[in-house]
């Protein structure tokens, strides 16, 4: 078995971004080990993903038209299809709804392992995925391999790896089928997965800037101070999962791997220690700005400016110089 299969969300024309950035992830490890990329995908007028493809590092592209609302048990069928086909080393699939839904179904189909949630993606000389992804509470960084069966399969979540882009020559081969037949005509009892759109829901997953509070913060009542700054420079507001816990603010707030996963232009954190979980859901920030009174403290490991000083001195300052 060779090869790096990139299962590719889909839904309502759109092509969910981390299909892309698992590509760029696929096309990282293909260099290393010499594997060729294909890609699956599954849904309705799936003839537009021909242009849509044009110019990314793609072997053989497998789109399969289906027509039906997302089903994960048909999904599944398609994607053994292709499984079966090609043959692959490894299987690439987003940690999203949908892809939680048959990741977990393929693996046990295919009697092999399931890393869900991988930070990191590496490959090692005998062709095993390094999956590594955060243990214990996130107190570890777990390195997982699948050494005597295949495919291996990972989930990777949102805004963790870097998108990919376009600009490849690549002679792309497009092998299309409409697959309705999989849809057992007699069988009704289908369970339809609902496949919310979280990026229009929360808004901390598009924003430019996000500005994020910890257990620094003395009492909830204080929160306002934080939202406060976070709207007079635009930006989104955010918590780690401590102030979740505490029920000072909503798990659609939190950032993290138990929460979301971001990659804005810029974050600012407030009283945030940083934990192995929490870092691994923004790392890839490329402006983190923290600000600490402990010089310890672990966000100061990835932060681009780290400060170390009591958020209760220098947040009144910020907000009284940005209101003149």
């Amino acid at each position: 078995m060779s090869g790096i299969l990139v299962y590719f969300e889909f839904y309502n024309n759109i092509i969910n971004n981390v299909s892309f950035e698992l590509l760029g992830e696929a096309y990282r490890l293909s260099q290393k080990f010499e594997q060729e990329i294909y890609i699956v995908a599954v849904g309705k007028n799936i003839n537009i993903l021909k242009d849509c493809l044009k110019g990314y590092p793609i072997t053989t592209a497998y789109l399969y038209e289906l027509n039906c609302e997302f089903k994960y048990d048909i999904y599944e069928k398609a994607v053994s299809k292709c499984i079966d086909e090609i043959n692959p080393s490894i299987v690439l699939i987003g940690g999203t709804d949908e892809g939680k839904s048959i990741a977990p179904i393929l693996a046990t189909k295919y009697k092999t392992g399931l890393t869900a949630d991988c930070t990191e993606l590496d490959i090692d000389e005998k062709g095993n995925l390094l999956q590594i992804r955060p243990a214990f509470g996130g107190n570890i960084m777990a390195e997982i391999i699948t050494e005597k069966t295949r495919p291996q399969f990972a989930t990777v979540r949102q805004k963790i790896m870097k998108e990919i882009s376009n600009n490849f020559n690549y002679d792309t081969k497009f092998i299309i089928e409409n697959i309705d037949y999989l849809i057992d005509k007699q069988n009704n009892i289908w369970i339809q997965n609902v496949i919310n759109d979280n990026i229009q829901e929360n808004n901390i997953l598009n924003s430019d800037i996000i500005v994020v509070v910890g257990r620094g913060v003395k009492k909830k009542e204080d929160l306002q101070m934080v939202k406060e700054f976070a709207n007079l420079i635009g930006a989104s507001f955010a918590s780690s999962r401590a102030l979740v816990e505490k029920g000072w603010t909503s798990s659609k707030e939190q950032i993290g791997l138990s929460g979301n996963t971001v990659c804005p232009k810029c974050i600012i954190t407030f009283g945030v220690s940083g934990t192995v979980q929490f870092m691994a859901g923004m790392k890839s920030t490329p402006n983190i700005i923290a600000i600490n009174n402990d010089k310890n403290a672990r966000i100061f490991e990835i932060a681009h400016y780290p400060i170390c000083a009591d958020l209760y001195d220098i947040l009144p300052i910020m907000i009284n110089q940005l209101k003149k």
